[in-house]
């Protein structure tokens, strides 16, 4: 199982997911051509998406799903509330194929299940992508406002996270928004901060979890680096040092091998277990 973020913040968001025979975009929020350039620069062919699966209505999560979609021929999974909120993405020929949250569902070798997540917008969900092959399991989870007793449930287990550290909460403070968006980002139905972020990824902390990637970050609420160091320190508190990165807004991150992640992980703990001096110690 491999992973990637194509793009992620306010301006759009893309994430793909893909195992040796599957591969899905979750969201389309910049504009078809971006993604397509983003997947080439990858080394993935955008004509080769099996599918996008959309997680909300909002412009950042759906601008380009209509034309990436007639362009390519690929179809579209969509809950119909959220079809609907965004109808005039869509012209009447798209491949269009409805889903519910709560009702998981297959696409090619990878299993897909939306659970529903606390947004303000028509019909949110979030996602875990499990590959059938392996067994290996991806939590999708920003726009969300809280974690709820359902997406914890959902989310356990994952072997790597694509979570939301949206905000530093003085930034929001401080900033230039008014209060009403104030309000709005830091309400239940809002955005993660970065702390909350960091006490969200404690919770679903467990051996097998071997990386993150920090998503949704605000160009003007919050930095890459401060929300690592929150997100990092939350953890390393209780023994966790694995991959994590902040996903930027412009450019997509690395292909991220799950696979190799772990095999990576075995070999540093394996390091830190031998005697001094023993050769695993040298440089």
């Amino acid at each position: 199982m491999k992973v990637a973020v194509l793009g992620s913040g306010s301006r759009g968001n893309a994430v793909l997911v893909a195992d040796e025979k599957t591969r899905i975009l979750v969201d389309v929020g910049l504009s078809a051509k971006q993604a397509a350039r983003r997947l080439d620069t990858l080394g993935i062919g955008p004509d080769s998406i099996a599918a996008i699966v959309v997680t909300h209505d909002h412009g950042d999560h759906t601008r380009g799903v209509g034309v990436y979609s007639r362009r390519f021929g690929t179809p579209v999974y969509i809950t119909r509330p959220t079809r609907e909120a965004c109808a005039r993405l869509f012209r009447g020929g798209e491949p269009i194929r409805h889903y519910g949250a709560g009702c998981p569902f297959a696409i090619g070798t990878l299993r897909v299940e939306p659970f529903t997540t606390a947004h303000d917008a028509v019909d949110p969900v979030a996602l875990a992508v499990t590959g059938t092959r392996s067994g290996m399991r991806i939590g999708i989870a920003t726009d969300l406002g809280r974690p709820t007793a359902g997406v914890r449930h959902s989310l356990s287990g994952c072997d790597f996270l694509v979570l939301e550290a949206n905000h530093d909460e003085q930034m929001l403070r401080d900033g230039p928004y008014p209060p009403s968006v104030q309000a709005r980002i830091a309400s239940s139905h809002g955005h993660l901060s970065n702390y909350a972020a960091a006490d969200f990824a404690r919770e679903l902390l467990h051996p097998d979890l071997v990386g993150i990637f920090l998503a949704h970050l605000s160009q003007e609420c919050n930095q890459p680096g401060l929300a690592c160091r929150v997100v990092r320190e939350g953890l390393a508190e209780v023994g966790w040092s694995g991959f994590l990165q902040v996903a930027g807004q412009d450019e997509p991150t690395p292909m991220v091998d799950i696979v190799e992640l772990r095999r990576a992980r075995g070999q540093r703990q394996l390091s830190l277990s031998s005697p001094v001096g023993s050769e695993a110690d040298q440089p």
